[in-house]
């Protein structure tokens, strides 16, 4: 695709400066960073991508483009920048002006203020809240197991309205065509 040099240089040089660019999946609009036709910002990273000089992400709509270091090297002699120059996300964060250690400072240490209406903690006491079941809570798990469909009850004896016909044999560990298995006592 005939792309306009003053166009390619706008968009060489944004992505330049930010070491990322985003596109909307969507060729009859605007960019919405650039003003460049959405067409040809998508087009001249196609380009890019064909060289591996940037990496594509394609999300939701929206294609994400990732300078390489062979494409910051590209970028760089085609828009005669001298090395010093570096994309942003290469550049580190400075350290904000204020408390060296933490943010809010104080005794909260890096939490933020309390607001108005906030109360203040009380110590914990034990004896306040006792967890766990009463003294004369005695679980049983003696029985034969879940609460399925027809399984014999606690006493052995199959129970009322389960699904085996008369005369089925008793005592499988389970569905299918059953294996024998000596009756459960």
């Amino acid at each position: 695709m005939l792309v306009p040099k003053k166009q390619r240089n706008v968009v060489y040089s944004a992505l330049f400066k930010e070491g990322v660019m985003t596109a909307k999946k969507d060729f009859n609009i605007k960019h919405h960073e650039l003003d460049v036709p959405n067409l040809v910002v998508i087009k001249l990273l196609q380009s890019l991508k064909s060289r591996a000089l940037v990496k594509e992400t394609f999300n939701w709509q929206w294609h994400y483009y990732y300078l390489t270091n062979e494409g910051i090297e590209f970028l760089r002699g085609f828009l005669n920048l001298p090395e010093e120059i570096v994309p942003s996300t290469l550049k580190k964060p400075k350290p904000q002006a204020g408390a060296a250690g933490s943010r809010y400072g104080g005794e909260r240490g890096d939490r933020p203020p309390r607001a108005e209406g906030d109360r203040p903690r009380r110590p914990f006491n034990p004896d306040e809240k006792k967890l766990g079941a009463g003294g004369d809570f005695k679980p049983d798990f003696r029985g034969s197991g879940g609460f399925g469909r027809g399984g014999a009850s606690r006493d052995g004896a199959p129970r009322e309205g389960g699904y085996r016909r008369e005369g089925a044999p008793t005592g499988g560990a389970g569905f299918g065509r059953g294996r024998g298995g000596a009756p459960r006592e």
